[in-house]
């Protein structure tokens, strides 16, 4: 017999036996990937209340930015 087939022999074997082990202790083996196992049940994180401003902040902003529109136009008409 070749040293490559007592390997495959050996290999099979062992593969029946963790099969045997798996059901007969009644847990499965994960296979393949390595790391941290993913969530099943995962939280989401809490959503921050949206915030609003108020009319007058919005009026305020409007004045300014017009007040910035007006200044670059002055400047514009003087060049």
């Amino acid at each position: 017999m070749d040293t490559k087939e007592i390997i495959a022999q050996i290999d099979s074997e062992i593969s029946h036996l963790q099969q045997a082990k798996t059901l007969l202790s009644g847990t499965q083996a994960t296979k393949g990937k390595l790391g941290r196992p993913k969530a099943s049940n995962k939280v989401a994180p809490p959503v921050a209340a949206k915030r609003t401003m108020s009319p007058e902040g919005r009026a305020r902003i409007a004045a300014a930015q017009k007040a910035r529109w007006a200044k670059q136009k002055k400047v514009r008409k003087a060049a």
